[in-house]
Parts: C-alpha cells; structure tokens; sequence
C-alpha cells in the first residue's frame, strides 16, 4: 500500500499541481476555453458546441469544479457553469511565479 508524502509540500505546490492535473486533459482546456468565451453555460450547451459525449463533458466539468477553475450554479433542473475568473486569474499569477520568477522581479525572462 503507498503512503501519500502531500505533506512534504507546500500548499502552493500542491494548489498548482491540482491546478495542473485539471488541465491535463485536452478536452478539459477546450471547456475551458469555450466558458472563457461563452460565459454561463449549461452542460448541453457546451456538449453542442464540442464534439464531446455528455457523459463526458460532464465529468470534465466535475473535475474543472474539484480544480476551483470553473463554478456551478443550480438553476431549475441545470447546472449553469461559468469561469471563477479570481481562480483562474490567480492560477495565472502562481504558474508565472514558479515558472518565470524573473518576470516577477522586474527582469527579461529567459526561456531558454
């Protein structure tokens, strides 16, 4: 049996790497995508836009939800779904950070 070792890391390494995994999936970063265009969207919605199975949708949006990216809204028999743009905004700002520290500073960033 493992033994989970998240207790060696920081909350902001684990945020981002939750952050990460949820974007991991091609299909995750199209519904993405498409609520950053079409904000408040019910699943159906993104399904006809998407060459996409509802199931599967559906369970994209769950783990955009889990990830803190997108929010859900009950509205009649649907779930409205829309960008949390502070989440996504601060997603943003933590992946400069770790990864284009220099940009932070002030300095030109190397990428290579």
């Amino acid at each position: 049996m493992a033994i989970s070792k998240k207790f060696l890391f920081n909350d902001k390494e684990l945020q981002v790497s939750k952050i990460c995994k949820s974007l991991g999936h091609p299909a995750r970063i199209a519904i993405l995508k498409h609520l950053i265009k079409q904000d408040h969207q019910t699943c159906q919605e993104i399904v006809d836009k998407l060459p996409l199975s509802q199931s599967t949708v559906s369970q994209h949006l769950k783990e955009l939800r889990v990830s803190g990216l997108i929010q859900g809204k009950n509205v009649k028999t649907s779930v409205v779904y829309s960008v949390d743009k502070e989440a996504l905004q601060q997603a943003q700002r933590m992946l400069a950070d770790i990864f284009f520290p220099q940009v932070a500073t002030g300095r030109q960033a190397k990428l290579f």
